[in-house]
């Protein structure tokens, strides 16, 4: 076998692990929606190791529709896709969209539509009587979508994510609080 065909076998092998590791479909293939769904609810990825996959909720857990003091008449949906926790960490996974009527402001984020406060996102243990809030990186970053620099567009949904301590085994559900609104009461906690 001569040197430009092992060059050239060797470089597309590479390209086919490139694209399957990024999650890419080959020409003619359903793509990465084909895969196959992982036993914890999450969807598993193509060619991934050891099983790796990401959280894919169908249907929202709960969701409501509040005012939102951005503007006159505006609304916002929020769609609570699910609490996941796995290990020390748990993961929340939520859809806002804004409704912004005619004449109201063009840009929209959820610091915003939250009165301009941030959010405040936290998790409300009713059995150890414990509130979690949003943990931060090792740089100080919480690890959270971005409320101001996530520009939303109108009528749209808009995915949040936000990760918190894990509550212990024993607790099955908390209440969530997301800025000004309700209180979502006895949000399950995947495991």
């Amino acid at each position: 076998m001569g040197l430009a065909h092992r060059l050239g076998a060797a470089t597309a092998t590479a390209l086919l692990l490139t694209g399957g590791l990024a999650g890419c479909s080959l020409p003619g293939t359903d793509g990465p929606s084909s895969s196959s769904s992982s036993p914890s609810g999450g969807r598993k990825a193509e060619g991934a190791v050891g099983g790796a996959g990401f959280d894919n909720a169908a249907k929202p857990v709960v969701k409501g529709t509040f005012d939102s003091p951005i503007a006159q008449g505006a609304k916002i949906d929020i769609a609570v896709m699910g609490l996941r926790a796995k290990g020390r960490l748990a993961t929340l996974n939520v859809q806002l969209t804004p409704h912004v009527p005619p004449g109201g402001p063009t840009r929209v984020n959820a610091y915003r539509l939250n009165g301009e406060h941030g959010l405040g996102t936290a998790l409300i243990d009713p059995v150890n009587l414990k509130r979690y809030v949003v943990v931060k990186d090792s740089g100080g970053k919480d690890l959270q979508t971005d409320e101001i620099f996530t520009n939303m567009a109108n009528d749209q949904a808009t995915p949040f994510s936000f990760t918190f301590a894990a509550p212990p085994e024993n607790v099955k559900s908390v209440d969530l609080q997301i800025g000004i609104w309700p209180t979502f009461r006895d949000v399950p906690v995947e495991r």
